[in-house]
């Protein structure tokens, strides 16, 4: 298997950097680098100069209004983005429910649906985990029960990431509860403006409302917005895991990481430490071998072949290095990473401490937030019983 790029894929790397460095801006830019607080205007600003350029849907075929690009040029595309310090796109419109749409959804739903998406217009969230079903999806109880030519839905939905910023919401609902728990479960694109929808965040260990309760007071959704066939829900719903999953691994912005945290290391003085550098030089052999294994997948799906069933151990290895830089960007500041106080979110804010930098002030908050990456997505835990069940046998 040759990794190498071909002169090709070189000239188009060239092409995306050129733009991005030309149309993203530099504030925006320099959060991402610092890891400051990006604001919705800041995400949906970047979406919506990607739906301009229709590239938002940068993995979508061009029947659909994508740019049709193969396996290594999404790569480089994601790549090229994350170290120019480009916001992570929201992957739950583009990357998640679009393909369920393009896959199951019929012609109508694709023409009312997609466009918004596209253009970065319409901020979708996502709705499937509750507090009784998370790695356990299918135990969902949140129940739509059909009504002529509608469906009342009631119940609640958790951990919805920016679901305060919601327009709509794709959600796995129970329409029944015969058989297996699997068989009773359907996909449905619900209005957040909707009557009985109601948010309220959940304020995190970093201070932040990332992540929202959505509740269901007898909504009434057209069934219209069923997507593909009643109880087939779970199918479609193990067809958006996987783009999530990949998703999650994020090499490219683990390599930017990587990066940021030599930078903290050389300025906070322990870079000569060979011991810390050791600790550093383990973490980017990580890194190169995930990113091996991502161009592995990527260059079985350019021949045509069909790639390992991995997206678990993507999401197993790439959590853990995302956990690893901050806990190694906490210890090469020091006292000066602070002990957590919210207003250190703040740019520039370094309290009390002498000789503190900028770059410091969100390196808490942001340790604080990565505990989440071994749990979401599927637990860690679960994704190992996954593989050793799926590639291992």
């Amino acid at each position: 298997m040759d990794l190498a790029f071909t002169p090709e894929e070189q000239a188009f790397r060239e092409e995306i950097r050129g733009w991005v460095k030309a149309n993203l801006p530099a504030e925006t830019a320099q959060k991402v680098h610092n890891a400051l607080r990006l604001t919705r205007d800041d995400l949906q600003g970047w979406a919506k100069i990607l739906g301009k350029k229709g590239w938002l849907g940068w993995g979508w075929p061009k029947e659909f209004g994508g740019p049709g690009w193969n396996a290594v040029q999404k790569h480089l595309f994601e790549e090229e983005c994350a170290l120019a310090g480009a916001p992570r796109v929201v992957p739950f419109g583009p990357v998640m429910v679009a393909p369920v749409i393009m896959a199951f959804g019929n012609k109508e739903q694709q023409e009312r649906f997609l466009p918004g998406i596209a253009s970065g217009e319409v901020w979708w969230s996502q709705g499937y985990s509750e507090p009784g079903a998370g790695s356990d999806l299918a135990s969902v109880k949140c129940r739509a029960e059909r009504q002529g030519d509608k469906y009342i839905v009631n119940g609640q939905k958790t951990w919805t990431t920016l679901g305060q910023y919601g327009e709509w919401i794709f959600c796995l609902v129970r329409t029944s509860t015969e058989g297996k728990p699997q068989t009773g479960i359907s996909f449905l694109l619900i209005d957040m403006s909707s009557p009985g929808v109601s948010v309220r965040p959940i304020k995190l260990l970093d201070g932040e409302c990332e992540v929202n309760e959505v509740w269901f007071d007898n909504v009434e959704v057209p069934a219209e917005n069923l997507i593909g066939e009643e109880n087939k829900g779970w199918t479609y719903a193990k067809h958006l895991l996987s783009h999530e999953r990949t998703n999650i691994a994020d090499v490219n912005r683990a390599k930017r990481e990587l990066e940021r945290l030599k930078r903290i290391a050389k300025t906070e003085g322990v870079w000569d430490d060979t011991r810390f550098r050791d600790q550093i030089a383990l973490l980017e052999v990580d890194v190169v071998a995930l990113e091996m294994l991502v161009l592995r997948v990527l260059s079985a799906e350019k021949s045509g072949k069909n790639s390992l069933d991995i997206a678990g151990l993507l999401k197993i290895k790439g959590s853990e290095i995302q956990q690893r830089y901050t806990e190694l960007m906490m210890l090469a500041a020091g006292p000066y990473s602070l002990p957590f106080i919210e207003e250190a979110m703040e740019a520039g804010w370094q309290g009390d401490f002498p000789g503190g930098v900028v770059a410091n002030a969100p390196l808490a908050s942001t340790y604080f937030n990565m505990r989440k990456t071994t749990i979401y997505g599927g637990s860690n835990e679960v994704q190992r019983n996954i593989v050793a069940q799926t590639v291992l046998g």
